[in-house]
């Protein structure tokens, strides 16, 4: 089902004029539908939820990643259904529901968002957490539900972000919670300014200077595999390079314009865990190693015919059939484009909703500016619960 015209579509005649016009009103209502979706899904259904991490966090955890997966489905839905953009994945297959950290290079801002549509079809959406800068949790809405998905903020200064990186991923081991963690060694996407500083590292250490790659830091991939390796709950490594045939949307700014990608295409190499090194200098080294590979790869890939085929390795068989995939796409527009206008209307409507609401955007924002966050609040509130716990149990004893 198209709705809007895809911009390359249109005839190469048409004045660019209007044909900029069209593209920023597409644009304009990408955005707006996520963040109206993300706004009142943070209050309206994982609000009513709060009160059960101060009862029962793995309960909490639970049902806060299915919800949070329900609106990970829409920007799926709306780049492919309404914008055809066009998702080609080949190399290794994913075992759906396997605990996983996912290392990707960072071409674009909008890789993270761009890999959902992959693990739509692959894994399931409700599994992913994600690294992410912490300046992010404080954006209304966006930031909110990714408090609430316990997703891991840091600082970019390990000194800052160890600390957090173990509680979180403990807890995660602790309440026997499968995920797959999406880390960007890189720590930042390939820019002309980025490329000229990880240039001017691998000048100084006399490494290779990379073209389509950033040179990765390790420190932090190395402690998440170990903890999660050490903490049972940890499968494998997916490996991911994903290149972009033809328009590379760089940042958010690109979509708000309406320069979505024609295509993305992700080629995955799966390694088990127990064919990984044990020792921390030799899992960076691995590390460093499979960097090398991306940039041999994307090197054949923007040189040659822009596509992944030239590995050997052909397109993988999505788990779930593309009849299944199209249904829950339909089904994510029809119910967040219906979901919004019905919230807005029943604040109109009644006064207690309007409180409600009222009352829980102060929650949010005081809880994270008082607290940190959610995530920190659910941490504190497990350890508060699991220590009672420990105590009752003792005294049975």
């Amino acid at each position: 089902i198209v709705i809007l015209l895809n911009p390359w579509s249109v005839n190469e005649t048409q004045d660019s004029k209007s044909f900029g016009i069209m593209a920023s009103w597409k644009g304009i209502y990408f955005i707006l539908t996520l963040f109206w979706g993300s706004f009142f899904g943070s209050i309206f259904m994982l609000g009513p939820f709060l009160p059960l991490m101060f009862v029962n966090p793995s309960w909490y955890r639970w049902i806060n990643n299915r919800l949070v997966a329900t609106w990970l489905t829409l920007p799926v839905a709306l780049l492919e259904t309404m914008f055809g953009v066009k998702v080609i994945i080949t190399g290794d297959a994913f075992v759906p529901g396997e605990r996983s950290v996912i290392i990707m290079n960072h071409r674009t801002r909008m890789d993270w968002m761009f890999l959902w549509n992959c693990l739509m079809r692959y894994s399931y959406l409700r599994l992913e957490k994600i690294c992410l800068k912490a300046s992010l949790k404080s954006v209304p809405g966006f930031g909110w539900a990714m408090q609430a998905a316990a997703y891991i903020f840091i600082h970019r200064k390990w000194k800052d972000d160890k600390s957090h990186f173990e509680d979180m991923i403990d807890y995660f081991c602790d309440i026997h919670e499968p995920l797959q963690l999406l880390i960007f060694p890189e720590g930042t996407d390939l820019t002309e300014n980025s490329k000229a500083r990880s240039n001017a590292f691998a000048e100084k250490n006399g490494l290779q200077k990379y073209e389509y790659v950033l040179h990765p830091r390790t420190t932090g991939f190395t402690f998440v595999v170990d903890h999660l390796r050490e903490g049972k709950n940890l499968d494998a490594i997916h490996d991911i390079t994903v290149a972009y045939p033809h328009n590379i949307p760089q940042s958010e700014k690109h979509l708000l314009q309406g320069d979505f990608p024609r295509e993305i295409h992700f080629h995955v190499h799966r390694y088990p865990i127990d064919t990984l090194p044990t020792s921390k200098e030799d899992l960076q080294l691995w590390c460093h190693k499979r960097w090398e590979e991306k940039e041999e790869r994307l090197r054949s890939f923007y040189q040659g015919e822009k596509n992944f085929y030239f590995t050997g390795q052909s397109v993988i068989p999505p788990c779930k059939s593309e009849l299944r995939v199209f249904v829950v796409k339909l089904l994510s527009i029809l119910y967040w484009t219906l979901f919004s206008p019905a919230m807005c209307l029943l604040i109109y409507l009644y006064g207690l909703v309007r409180w409600y609401f009222i009352i829980t955007i102060v929650i949010f924002v005081l809880q994270e500016r008082i607290f940190g966050g959610l995530e920190i609040i659910e941490l504190a509130c497990y350890r508060l619960l699991h220590k009672q716990s420990h105590l009752n149990s003792k005294k049975n004893e």
